[in-house]
């Protein structure tokens, strides 16, 4: 599918979806929308990704089949802004794509436009009407999940990155996607902070149960454990996942929770020991390795951080990025 992402004023440092699509989907990416960096490329400000032009609005784009809202804003909102891009890219006769709480499939003025165009509004946030509890049956397989001190600290990176490395020695891996851009990747999964709390655990189990039939699968976490507003959905995957070893993310330098300046956050050895001691009563699991997202740092400056932060957590740790993920995989593949 040819598509176009819309990251007005946040390409690429707060566009997480939309660098995440240029990485790891199989859509080709005509164009990324960002009028503040109007006329640049995507390789001039992401490197390793598709490139693609980046252009000011829809109207500027090549022909392609969907625009993709590109950027997950704290609270899923709609920005205004977006509106006019939204509705030339309705009447230019593209779907749209968008993993927001707000649900375009709600909006008037984009279903009637759709609906007089013919094309499509895909909410892939809108989880499924027949969620339940969960059961408490682990996964005949072996489930990886990736675990935080942060929300955007590389969890859903991680996943793809160690996927990707797990394919590479021959087996059979997969990612379990619990989030927006995770389903717009990998085109399957359940956005499980979208889903109704009592069920959030059991919308997990069912993800990792259906894709149980991989040798081993690493399981896309949100949140943190600590985080003063998500740390709910980050339980709920903790338990419904039971997985069988953790992999902690961080971002390098990062001391408090992003967007909330007035929380520090733990050291990542006692996040490591916070969430062994949540998952111990439901699935005991260690924090077998560690991920670094050393985006800020040079290369002199990288290779410090990562042995700083694996002698920290007493694990192997890598930048999965610009490093391979072999002394990772090793770990937690038992």
């Amino acid at each position: 599918m040819r598509v176009a992402l819309l990251a007005h004023e946040q390409f690429p440092e707060r566009a997480k979806t939309a660098v995440g699509i240029l990485r790891y989907a199989d859509h080709e990416v005509v164009a990324v929308l960002d009028r503040s960096l109007a006329g640049d490329r995507v390789h001039e400000h992401v490197t390793h990704v598709q490139d693609a032009p980046i252009v000011a609005g829809i109207g500027d784009a090549p022909d392609c089949d969907a625009l993709v809202v590109g950027v997950a804003p704290i609270g899923g909102g709609f920005e205004t802004s977006w509106r006019p891009d939204v509705r030339g890219a309705i009447q230019r006769g593209c779907d749209v794509v968008a993993g927001l709480h707000y649900l375009l499939g709600e909006d008037e003025e984009f279903v009637t436009l759709a609906a007089e165009h013919g094309v499509e509004l895909r909410d892939v946030r809108e989880p499924p009407a027949d969620l339940s509890v969960a059961t408490g049956e682990a996964a005949d397989t072996r489930v990886v999940l990736t675990v935080g001190t942060d929300c955007s600290s590389g969890k859903m990176t991680g996943a793809f990155e160690l996927r990707d490395g797990a394919r590479e020695r021959g087996i059979d891996a997969a990612v379990v996607p619990t989030g927006q851009t995770g389903i717009m990747i990998a085109g399957w999964g359940i956005a499980v902070d979208r889903v109704v709390a009592d069920f959030a655990a059991g919308a997990t189990e069912r993800l990792v149960h259906r894709a149980a039939d991989h040798d081993v699968l690493f399981v896309e976490g949100q949140g943190s454990l600590a985080h003063p507003a998500y740390s709910g959905v980050t339980a709920s995957i903790l338990h419904g996942a039971q997985p069988d070893a953790l992999v902690l993310c961080h971002v390098a330098g990062r001391e408090t929770v992003g967007g909330y300046d007035d929380y520090p956050l733990p050291d990542p050895a006692s996040y490591a020991d916070l969430y062994e001691t949540v998952t111990e009563p439901v699935s005991p699991a260690a924090v077998e390795a560690g991920l670094l997202n050393t985006n800020s740092l040079d290369d002199g400056a990288t290779r410090r951080a990562v042995e700083a932060y694996s002698e920290t957590l007493g694990v192997p740790a890598t930048d999965p990025v610009r490093d391979d993920v072999d002394a990772v995989l090793d770990a937690v593949l038992g």
